[in-house]
């Protein structure tokens, strides 16, 4: 009699777990698995031992497993659905600065009709700032001092000359920075001056082109102008 009943046992076990692999409906994988238990749990009652019976603490601790595992497949889809919408409102946020200037991290200075824009993101105030700006070979041009600033976000601009006054033709330039406080050099991050010509979309989320810069992200942007 004992094997005829665990022979029984083992059959209602083997068909509870592969119970609604046949359903026509699709379901999540945690639905799909949840069902299998809850099968699986009914019929293990069904066909327990009158003399050695299921311990309640058992069933209970198994009850908590499978609530933790629905939670954590319901907090994933809520997730999901946060982070599709975050993205669309940088969409939207991204769409709305084409057209307008913005400094953004780089090197670079356009020199357009004789004037050039740049930046300067200060960690602390200084007491000394200066700026270099290059040609591409990477000849001096032009030496400009600030002085004394706060910390923050700085704009500058170039009139387009030389240090001997003369002016240069309009082009691509590149500029470095020195910022001290003291005889203590200061972190400064340069900024470059562009304007926002479009966005894209990507696995990686919303992308500016800004100027001659492409994959620009809108954390990247520290000033709008």
């Amino acid at each position: 009699m004992v094997t005829a009943t665990e022979s029984t046992d083992k059959t209602a076990l083997f068909a509870a777990m592969n119970a609604g692999s046949s359903s026509a409906t699709k379901k999540s994988a945690a639905e799909e698995t949840q069902d299998r238990f809850l099968k699986l749990l009914v019929t293990q009652m069904k066909n327990q031992d009158p003399l050695n019976p299921m311990d309640n603490a058992q069933v209970t601790s198994q009850m908590a497993q499978l609530s933790t595992v629905t939670g954590i497949d319901k907090l994933n889809i809520t997730l999901k659905a946060l982070s599709d919408s975050m993205t669309g409102n940088q969409s939207v946020q991204a769409a709305s600065m084409i057209g307008h200037g913005v400094m953004v991290p780089g090197e670079g200075i356009d020199l357009i009709q004789g004037s050039g824009f740049g930046g300067v993101d200060l960690a602390q105030s200084v007491d000394k700032l200066d700026i270099t700006i290059n040609d591409k070979s990477g000849a001096l041009i032009r030496n400009i001092q600030l002085g004394s600033q706060p910390a923050g976000v700085l704009n500058w601009q170039w009139d387009g000359r030389d240090n001997s006054g003369v002016d240069m033709a309009d082009g691509n330039y590149t500029f470095t920075i020195n910022a001290a406080q003291g005889s203590e050099k200061v972190d400064a991050t340069k900024l470059q001056f562009g304007m926002v010509n479009s966005v894209t979309m990507d696995k990686q989320g919303v992308a500016l082109s800004v100027g001659q810069l492409d994959g620009i992200t809108l954390e990247q942007i520290r000033q709008i102008l």
